[in-house]
């Protein structure tokens, strides 16, 4: 007890001498996502570019002895950019103020606009001017900017090390990044030492590593289709890590032991091969955590020769029941960019499993409070007033027109009919829901989501029904871009009855979420509708996602342009939303205005309709 005591004290005592941070000051990356996220598209950056957290480089610098002997100073989070990430510290507490640690993080966002490819090649020689450039170009667009950078510029070279107390050519070295700070239009080439200087907060990454996104695809078992997985088994790691890539152990290499008096008597000999562990992966993801860099193999043998397993696929005899040959559908490829013509295939399908059913009695109450509440929408009969022409005299513009004609006033285009009308809704919304594997995580003991977008849709076809609007229910699914499945609930001109009950009470999580071509179908029914208002409303528990290249901002960036597309064509997509990462990708998607975040995914069936009725009156 008194070792471990004077261990944890001295412990405290050399980290607190060594750490040459303001903890106080502090401001975590978590704090400034949403805002570096919009920051970095009013300066005209990408929007679908993520705010993510960065890797720990490793630092070869001279360290205190303070510092050495804590274990401390030997990392650091450069920020950089890549085609689909914008890397970020995950905390700054560089300076003794909050605010000058934020200005630091949007700094560094601002300077992260300026792309690796923008920059002209005469200034892309070596890390320093590429740095320079950046940071005279960003002043120059934007020179509101000037007067923080200056203050942070003033702060940064008080606490960078004084030249005259280092070695000879780590000095030059360090005159040299003072003068490309000071002087940004200058031209530096930094001298070789024997330690490299110390990093310079206010610039973006000297050599970002290069990592290549591995496909999917390359590390799984060819023999077998990877099963989706739910949202709740999915752990995502806090900190980005470094990567490498290395050929498998083949166990044939190393040093082998041996008692020698062996090579004259029987000796027993077991079989053990230990260059693989076979650990649980409870572990795995908290294992990967503790390390700074991750190495990943492919092994040569698939996961079909070590174990058997039952995917959950079913075949065609029990699965949903299939319409038609296949749509094809374009897909937006952003790197290119251009539409991919009939890149996907959509299969318009209906479940197979659907019997007539009434409304759950669960839900009877509250469809009768909806109903009730939505009736006040239905087009009833109303008198419309001073008519030139009508079926009744209209007796107050009538007794003006006699007021006017005794006194010789007489206008005889005075209007004094009025008629009974009709008034109608010229309204047709198409709702699309995402039956993804992800619904069917739970969201509490007693229900998953897909059962609470099963009572979204039974609530939301009562309402609706209630008002008289022309509705259609959808949903759908993915497994690559040649399978995209589109059920069929409730078509525009299918009467809500126990027939299209039994199909709501028949969805089921699916596979996949290829957000893109969902939308780009649904708006090609949506758009043959001659109703003069067109609402697309997509209700979705995750970010658009499939087995192939589907992934990050590849999918974002298709599912916009669907978005978009629908927008031309004079519909108004809006999406509800039950994803608790909403906001880091649907503003991008859908606009600030046009999704909600449903915070309790069990309040979704009761606010579905009532979000309705707030669009549409």
């Amino acid at each position: 007890m008194l070792e471990e005591l004077v261990g944890s004290t001295w412990h405290r005592f050399i980290t607190k001498r060594a750490d040459t941070n303001y903890p106080d000051a502090a401001v975590t990356l978590d704090e400034v996502r949403y805002t570096a996220g919009i920051f970095f598209r009013a300066l005209g950056g990408e929007g679908g570019l993520r705010v993510e957290n960065a890797t720990e480089s490793t630092l070869h610098t001279r360290r205190t002895i303070l510092q050495r002997i804590a274990g401390m100073g030997d990392k650091t989070q450069y920020a950089w950019r890549d085609e689909e990430t914008l890397r970020l510290p995950d905390s700054i507490a560089l300076f003794p103020t909050r605010q000058l640690n934020l200005d630091l993080y949007l700094w560094l966002t601002a300077l992260s606009v300026v792309a690796e490819e923008d920059i002209p090649t005469e200034h892309n020689t070596n890390w320093i001017s590429r740095n320079q450039y950046r940071t005279v170009k960003t002043l120059e667009i934007w020179p509101g900017l000037n007067q923080r950078y200056q203050t942070l510029l003033k702060a940064h070279l008080a606490q960078r090390p004084k030249p005259e107390n280092l070695a000879k050519d780590e000095a030059e070295q360090e005159i040299i990044i003072r003068h490309a700070l000071i002087n940004a239009t200058s031209t530096e080439n930094i001298k070789y030492a024997k330690r490299p200087p110390q990093p310079v907060v206010l610039w973006l990454h000297p050599a970002p590593p290069n990592e290549e996104l591995i496909e999917q695809k390359s590390i799984q078992d060819p023999d077998i289709e990877e099963a989706p997985q739910t949202k709740k088994d999915q752990k995502k790691q806090q900190k980005r890590k470094q990567g490498n890539r290395e050929d498998m152990p083949t166990g044939n290499e190393g040093l082998m032991t041996f008692r020698l008096e062996s090579l004259w008597s029987w000796a027993e000999f077991s079989k053990v091969d230990r260059t693989s562990l076979e650990d649980d992966d409870d572990d795995a993801m908290e294992t990967a955590e503790d390390m700074d860099n991750i190495t990943v193999a492919q092994d040569s043998q698939t996961t079909a020769s070590k174990i058997k397993l039952d995917l959950d696929l079913p075949s065609n005899k029990y699965d949903d029941i299939v319409l038609g040959e296949g749509i094809p559908i374009d897909e937006w490829d952003y790197r290119q960019p251009k539409l991919q013509k009939a890149h996907c295939r959509l299969q318009e399908m209906e479940s197979r499993d659907t019997e007539p059913t009434e409304l759950p009695k669960r839900l009877q109450q509250q469809a009768h409070k909806i109903r009730r509440q939505f009736e006040v929408l239905r087009p009833q009969r109303h008198w419309i007033n001073r008519q030139s022409d009508g079926t009744e005299i209209d007796l107050e513009n009538y007794v003006n027109f006699l007021s006017d004609l005794k006194r010789g006033q007489v206008n005889s285009d005075t209007p004094v009919y009025q008629e009974l009308r009709n008034k109608t809704r010229d309204l047709s919304c198409l709702l699309l829901a995402d039956l993804s594997l992800s619904t069917d995580a739970h969201i509490n003991n007693h229900a998953r989501v897909v059962d609470v977008v099963r009572d979204s849709l039974f609530l939301f076809s009562e309402a609706l029904t209630a008002t008289g609007d022309r509705f259609a229910l959808h949903g759908f699914s993915s497994r690559n871009r040649s399978h995209i499945r589109f059920y069929n609930i409730k078509g525009f001109d299918d009467k809500y009855d126990d027939n299209v009950r039994g199909h709501i009470n028949a969805i089921h999580p699916g596979y996949y979420t290829r957000m893109g071509a969902a939308i780009r179908h649904a708006t090609q029914l949506l758009s043959k509708e001659t109703s003069s208002q067109k609402l697309l409303l997509i209700l979705t528990d995750g970010k658009p996602n499939d087995l192939d290249k589907y992934e990050g901002r590849y999918g974002i960036e298709d599912t916009r342009q669907a978005v978009l597309e629908a927008e031309k064509l004079g519909l108004r997509p809006f999406c509800v939303t039950i994803d608790e990462q909403a906001e880091d990708y649907l503003p991008y998607l859908f606009g600030g205005r046009s999704y909600v975040l449903i915070n309790n995914a069990a309040e979704l069936p009761k606010k579905l309709p009532l979000l309705y009725l707030r669009l549409t009156n």
